[in-house]
């Protein structure tokens, strides 16, 4: 039995799995989910492969516990970020582009890009779909306080941006200067959506 470094059993099982979780997050973000294996994970917790059945019982439920543990973590930083802007619909749409591009900046962005890359993982695919659809709520909040009659379609609309800033990102460009024009693209096409004032 392996000696515990927690004051209960319950305890140690818990930072176990932990790092196990956090061990295949750092493969993940290295970006190929090909490489998330037990016998990986293992290695860079220091437990015998077959310790890691303990706590999954296979690759797939561990990569699913990876995005569960994400995404919360995901959402929480978009909308830290938006809370600590100004009330203005323009302040929350670019403090909503520049919380995006610092999770690519930090790496969260891999992560998500490597489990979707999964050829035998649907469902997987479906709970990282289900997290960025949640990552547009802030924005859609926004643009219906600007006015906007669908501010779903616009909010999609409005993340090409992010996802072109991202690819930028991701193919070497400065992140300071992709960051600073994704968002003055973005704030300014609200301009489009505020109806017209009286004549």
């Amino acid at each position: 039995m392996p000696k515990i470094h927690a004051a209960t059993v319950a305890d140690h099982r818990s930072q176990q799995r932990a790092a196990l979780l956090e061990a295949a997050r750092e493969v993940l973000e290295e970006g190929d989910a090909s490489r998330v294996t037990f016998a990986e994970v293992a290695r860079r917790t220091g437990l015998a492969r077959n310790s890691v059945y303990k706590y999954f019982p296979d690759r797939q439920h561990l990569l699913t516990a990876v995005v569960r543990e994400a995404a919360p973590r995901w959402t929480g930083r978009i909308h830290d970020a938006l809370a600590a802007a100004g009330d203005s619909p323009e302040e929350r749409v670019a403090a909503y582009v520049t919380a995006q591009l610092e999770m690519v900046r930090d790496g969260e962005h891999r992560l998500a890009r490597a489990v979707a890359d999964e050829h035998d993982a649907a469902a997987l695919r479906a709970g990282a779909d289900t997290a960025h659809r949640a990552l547009l709520d802030p924005l859609v909040d926004a643009l219906r306080d600007l006015g906007d009659d669908d501010p779903l379609l616009t909010a999609r609309f409005l993340q090409g941006f992010v996802n072109a800033a991202t690819t930028a990102l991701e193919s070497g460009s400065d992140y300071a200067t992709v960051t600073t024009r994704a968002v003055r693209l973005t704030v300014a096409a609200l301009k489009g959506l505020t109806p017209p004032g009286p004549a």
